[in-house]
């Protein structure tokens, strides 16, 4: 069912795809076939703006015969000169799952200019698209452009971030606005209504990159499954010395969740992944001393909001067992050194 690279390859050199001005969009999928869908036409059925665009949907061994449901979506909306779907045997995770398109554009003869990650659980209004690639065609030094998100109701949320720190990690685990209104500069969500300009990192749900930029430090950790591979990929770019940049005006509609099945203010615990992943950046960016700084402030900060809410009566902000699974799967291999296991 998947075409073969040096098919889709042949494919986009006859639609002249791949030039200089292509423009390449990865879903990947798991789960969520009606919504990748959505996604998928949200870019192909955007009004042009003067490049070729094709997309790369990867359907990471959905269980429920996701692969046919997007491929019969393909034929019957006429899409198959413009999308190429890649029908995984096994799961990925996010970031292994983009790195299998990535790898195949940059080898091609003719490689895109720009990619687009897109997730699956997210689409494109208007003309977003053709303002994120009209920052990167105006702005040589920026890699990857952030668009602004919002809800499917409209409410506006967090898409732009400062690189996790440990004080921004107390700081978000405690949840007690006197202590964040004493360290703004230290939280790691930026507003929701944050202008335009460089940050430190942007929300992986719609994020244009260039495709050298992410060739040249060897795309995605291939370490990560989910979450927090976008966040090292984009401290990797900017240590390579790329500007990251959000772009409020592209907008972009989210359904937070449905792809991966956690949601801010989950009221189930976060996967055991959740927590390798937090390990594997905090390592990667900090080492092990501030990786361990970090979890200690992570673990300081949850206690603080338990005994707030309790003196409240209320729930804790947190998901349950928060605390016991972040001692267990992040505290507990720092102070003994033992090997972060990876899916």
């Amino acid at each position: 069912m998947k075409a073969s690279p040096s098919i889709s390859a042949a494919r986009s050199a006859l639609i002249g795809v791949g030039t200089a001005d292509g423009l390449a969009v990865i879903v990947v999928n798991y789960g969520t076939p009606d919504l990748a869908v959505q996604a998928m036409a949200s870019v192909l059925d955007a009004p042009p703006f003067g490049r070729r665009v094709e997309v790369h949907v990867v359907d990471n061994a959905s269980p429920g015969g996701d692969a046919r449901h997007l491929a019969d979506a393909i034929a019957a909306r006429d899409w198959s000169d413009r999308a190429t779907l890649w029908a995984e045997s096994r799961n990925h995770g996010f970031g292994r799952g983009n790195n299998l398109v990535l790898r195949h554009l940059a080898q091609r003869a003719d490689p895109p200019a720009y990619v687009l990650l897109l997730n699956p659980d997210a689409k494109l209004l208007g003309h977003a698209l053709a303002d994120m690639a009209h920052v990167l065609d105006q702005r040589p030094a920026v890699v990857a452009v952030g668009a602004g998100i919002a809800l499917p109701d409209g409410t506006p949320v967090s898409a732009a971030f400062r690189f996790p720190n440990p004080l921004g990690e107390f700081l978000q685990a405690a949840n007690f606005g006197p202590l964040s209104r004493l360290f703004p500069t230290a939280l790691i969500p930026l507003p929701p209504n944050q202008p335009e300009g460089p940050v430190g990192w942007v929300s992986g749900a719609a994020v244009l990159f260039r495709l050298d930029a992410l060739a040249r430090i060897g795309f995605f950790d291939p370490a990560f499954f989910l979450y927090y591979e976008e966040v090292d990929l984009m401290r990797r770019l900017t240590a390579a010395g790329g500007v990251i940049w959000h772009r409020p005006q592209a907008r972009v509609i989210h359904v937070e969740g449905a792809a991966t099945g956690v949601r801010s203010h989950d009221p189930k615990p976060r996967p055991v992944y959740w927590h390798q992943s937090w390990l594997t950046y905090h390592l990667r960016a900090r080492g092990r001393v501030g990786g361990l700084l970090a979890a200690t402030a992570l673990l300081a900060g949850l206690a603080i909001d338990a005994v707030a809410c309790r003196l409240r009566n209320r729930a804790p902000a947190a998901p349950p067992r928060s605390f016991r699974d972040f001692a267990r799967h992040v505290l507990w291999p720092l102070l003994t050194g033992a090997e972060v296991p990876h899916a």
